[in-house]
């Protein structure tokens, strides 16, 4: 007996906007894999027997969808009973998909279908003037296929012919529209979970993290001549959506690519995989293998132009290329014994310019083992009108209407910004399928942070191949006038090591002597500002004497020095509140008096210190900077916790003569003279 589900608002929102184009995703998974036909032909057959809420007519409904689907679809070796039945009662009806070429020595249309092996079967010129779509790679459709005794006899005679159909699609010229104008009645998050329940997920049981990398995989499916990787574990579904959701995409399981199959053959000239699907798979990727030795040559030509030449021909194709594959180990074990990219096949795995071709590396490990449990109970969009809606959002493009409101950071090649912009692209179409629809900038700058990271995922692996070449990865962006933002890559942070890319503004990363047993320590030093007049200070409660009185001093010089640090800013009309967090044993926060001076500035300024640097020194209360007493223990602490640059006073200079070759090598000092020297050398260029 089918379940009671209770209806929630996007439920109620999503049956009145999309009337006749929803389906209850449960009810679908009845009959995924138990007949010869995809997800999608299922769900369109609940749509509409099932179409209510009542769990009565509910059950009525699954019974019809059962009995069509087992006397209609012809199963493996059943074809020549068809046939029979056809031949015995002039007519039978099926499930089946339906194409349709144009033969020019009869100057007639002639009809396939597949699951009966007959390729010429005779059509009416009307059904295919009103059905286009079989010319164009087909539909499943039902059918009504008569078989004519008098015409089997005749020399050549076509005996079956196709009486009448009933598409087995929702798609329509206008279903674009359909759902640009529905999308209008949800807000965003709205809409996003709409999305993950139409492929078949619950959004609820999933985090935001989750969810969006679920959302990043269907980027491929709007988007023209795409390249993703995904690398995770087993179990994930990583392959479920280009198997059962769109008959756009075509799924390669491992084992040997023909370069005639993929791309053109030759001999025929009849185009590859990548000129017929939206969206092209390989699951099991390190398993894969041309059958030719130029075929990654082949390959990586097309992935940069969406080009391929054969012969004398160049043949231009839009498929995407998704790569899906498992991890045998933790991230951060193969992150200690290679890279990233390591499971891809030999001749792909080492290969940065292959690399360079990858847009996005969405990051598979974050997604969860897949159970029942996440799969969703409640309404989506049938799969079919959805992926038709994809299909149409690959000729469009939301770049246009947010030109202008990003800004990206020079740390980006021309490459890494065309793959950027690509997988913005793609995630705004999927929002707003509307292309006059207002872009928000809450939107806009979470699709810019996703395509940063999983584009930034690409560059760290071949920084760790060829380091010299790709040591840049300081990805950032600014949206419209406000301060500058990093992405990093999840994976590669660590709370007590420092990172090389800048920290947010107002943030800076200090280092104080702490005589006593415990040695040196490191700190976080965070400062906001919040316009107006009144209390700010110190955040840290009971914080010790000695961390006071480094603030007291770093205020009394922001106060007296605001001219030189700040320019016209008035300090006493910023609230400024400061939190000091301790890394190490180390906590007495003594002497951070000039770090905390240069986060408060850097917080008014709204400018970032430079990545991977700590801060060391204190100040007096006329502005003075005090010496530093033990500067070689400092740049090997600041060695150990990964730093690259050092900003010290100058009066510790002559002791680093004395550190080892290695802290040398891997720590570059840079020393200051005063408050204003060592702003100027700390912020971000």
């Amino acid at each position: 007996m089918t379940e009671i589900v209770s209806l929630d608002s996007i439920d109620e929102t999503a049956a009145s906007a999309f009337e006749g184009y929803v389906v209850r995703k449960d009810l679908a998974q009845q009959f995924k894999g138990a007949y010869p036909v995809p997800t999608y032909v299922g769900e369109f057959l609940i749509g509409r027997y099932c179409a209510t809420t009542d769990l009565e007519e509910i059950e009525e409904g699954l019974q019809i969808v059962r009995r069509l689907l087992a006397d209609r679809t012809v199963r493996a070796g059943e074809e020549e009973l068809f046939k029979s039945r056809a031949r015995e009662r002039t007519t039978v009806k099926l499930i089946d998909l339906v194409k349709a070429r144009l033969d020019a020595k009869s100057n007639s249309y002639v009809a396939e279908l597949p699951s009966l092996g007959l390729r010429d079967v005779r059509i009416d010129d009307a059904i295919v003037r009103e059905n286009e779509r079989m010319l164009t790679g087909g539909f499943y459709a039902e059918v009504d296929l008569f078989y004519d005794a008098a015409i089997a006899e005749e020399k050549n005679g076509k005996a079956f012919a196709v009486g009448s159909l009933r598409p087995i699609q929702l798609s329509t010229r206008d279903s674009l529209t359909r759902l640009a104008e529905g999308r209008a009645r949800f807000n965003s998050e709205q809409w996003k979970h709409l999305l993950l329940r139409s492929v078949g997920f619950e959004p609820e049981k999933l985090s935001s993290r989750e969810q969006d990398i679920l959302l990043l995989r269907m980027v491929p499916f709007v988007q023209r001549n795409f390249n993703m990787v995904e690398l995770g574990p087993r179990g994930t579904g990583k392959s479920h959506l280009f198997q059962q959701v769109s008959p756009y995409a075509h799924l390669i399981s491992g084992g040997k690519a023909s370069v005639a199959r993929m791309f053109v053959n030759n001999a025929t000239g009849q185009r590859g995989l990548v000129a017929q699907y939206d969206v092209v798979c390989f699951d099991e990727v390190s398993g894969v293998s041309f059958d030719q030795k130029d075929g990654v040559n082949i390959m990586k030509g097309y992935m940069e132009s969406g080009e391929f030449s054969r012969g004398r021909e160049s043949i231009r194709a839009d498929g995407s290329i998704m790569l899906v594959g498992n991890f045998d180990v933790d991230v951060a074990h193969q992150q200690r014994i290679g890279h990233l990219l390591s499971p891809l096949p030999p001749e792909m795995r080492d290969d940065t310019a292959f690399m360079d071709r990858i847009h996005a590396y969405l990051p598979g490990w974050d997604v969860p083992k897949l159970n029942p449990s996440y799969f969703t109970d409640h309404f989506g969009l049938v799969s079919d009108f959805l992926s038709e809606c994809w299909s149409r959002l690959r000729d469009q493009s939301r770049l246009a209407s947010i030109q202008g409101r990003i800004n990206y950071s020079d740390a980006l090649s021309g490459r890494d910004l065309s793959a950027v912009k690509k997988t913005v692209d793609g995630l705004l179409k999927l929002l707003y399928p509307d292309s006059e629809a207002l872009i928000t900038d809450e939107d806009l700058e979470w699709a810019v942070r996703i395509a940063l990271e999983c584009r930034r995922r690409v560059k760290e692996q071949q920084r760790r191949i060829g380091s010299a070449e790709f040591r840049n990865t300081q990805f950032g962006y600014r949206l419209g006038e406000g301060a500058e933002q990093f992405v990093s890559t999840p994976e590669l942070a660590s709370p007590d090591s420092i990172g090389l890319d800048p920290l947010p503004p107002g943030q800076v990363w200090a280092m104080s002597e702490n005589m006593g047993d415990n040695g040196p320590g490191l700190y976080r030093v965070v400062t906001s500002d919040t316009p107006g007049t009144g209390s700010g200070g110190l955040l840290n409660q009971a914080a010790p004497a000695s961390l006071r009185e480094s603030f007291k001093v770093a205020e009394q010089n922001l106060f007296a020095q605001s001219r030189v640090l700040v320019g016209d800013r008035d300090p006493r009309s910023h609230i400024l509140t400061t939190q000091v967090r301790a890394l190490d044993a180390a906590n007495s926060g003594a002497g951070l008096g000039m770090p905390i001076l240069l986060a408060q500035c850097s917080a008014m300024l709204e400018r970032s210190v430079r990545g991977g640097m700590i801060v060391v020194g204190n100040l007096s209360l006329g502005g003075g900077v005090e010496t530093v007493v033990n500067a070689v223990t400092l740049a090997e602490h600041a060695m150990e916790k990964g730093a690259s640059l050092l900003l010290l006073p100058v009066n510790a200079r002559r002791q680093l003569l004395d550190v080892s070759d290695e802290v040398a090598t891997k720590v570059t000092f840079i020393f200051y003279n005063d408050a204003k020297d060592a702003l100027a050398k700390a912020l971000d260029e």
